[in-house]
């Protein structure tokens, strides 16, 4: 059974609730026991929450996107206070993207230092989303002592280097549809040199979606195309590497375990 653990399902074409329900349901007989839809905006959270909060394999993060925060805004005050609420089990999506945003540069850095402070305040794990910004956001993480609510690289598309940075601050490395893709011969030799232990996989539905399905809407249930390729790198059966991702998944973010029966 796989978790995927990063989605957006209210970023999902489908805007009936029922169209949700039945992406979830697909995930489910694809083998998918568990999802993580991820916050990006504060103006989006209840929303968000009103679509999937209702469903015992779906839990949910709240967060500022590092290129939502010039547009929306950032209320430390209020992302703490949702962060702290017992239903919601990460801090994010935050971190830097230099690649899409040079011009908010600062605002990006101020977001994602109360984002850090605040993971550390609630004790709960940090997702990040990081672009073209390797030197400044280890830095930032480290001296937030972000070592201490630990967290995700979420859809990790950088060095090997960094990686093993993030990995020694008790962070994971999670893997997304791209490792699928025929350019990414840098991350898959992310993926032969993390250890299985500290990896997760995803989909960041509804992007990115993987081969075969490249150019589609993304959707959970394609995650299983992650794992098999990552098993094919490990040199390992998808059903190691099903295993070991869901157990670090349930681990690093303290979700009881809905095993589908």
């Amino acid at each position: 059974m796989f978790v995927d653990s990063h989605c957006h399902l209210d970023k999902l074409k489908v805007t009936a609730e029922l169209g949700v329900e039945q992406v979830i349901k697909d995930a489910q007989a694809a083998g998918v026991e568990h999802l993580l839809c991820i916050g990006v905006a504060l103006d989006d959270f209840e929303q968000m929450q009103g679509i999937v909060g209702h469903h015992q394999r779906v839990s949910y993060s709240c967060g500022i996107h590092p290129l939502y925060v010039a547009k929306h805004g950032f209320d430390a005050k209020l992302l703490a206070t949702i962060c702290a609420r017992k239903d919601v089990v990460a801090v994010g999506e935050t971190g830097l993207d230099y690649y899409y945003d040079k011009d908010h540069i600062a605002e990006q850095q101020a977001s994602f230092a109360e984002h850090i402070q605040i993971a550390n305040q609630v004790d709960k794990p940090l997702i990040i989303h990081t672009r073209d910004a390797r030197k400044d956001t280890i830095a930032m993480l480290r001296e937030g002592r972000a070592d201490q609510c630990r967290g995700v690289m979420h859809c990790f598309t950088e060095s090997l280097e960094m990686a093993e940075q993030a990995l020694d601050l008790g962070f994971y490395i999670s893997i997304s549809g791209i490792v699928t893709f025929r350019s990414a011969t840098e991350l898959r030799e992310v993926v032969e040199r993390v250890p299985i232990e500290r990896l997760l996989i995803e989909t960041d539905a509804p992007w990115l979606a993987p081969v075969p399905h490249r150019g589609e809407e993304n959707h959970p249930q394609y995650v299983k195309h992650v794992a098999e390729c990552v098993a094919r790198l490990k040199g390992v059966d998808v059903e190691e590497v099903a295993a070991k991702t869901r157990e670090n998944f349930y681990d690093l973010f303290r979700i009881e375990r809905t095993a589908l029966v």
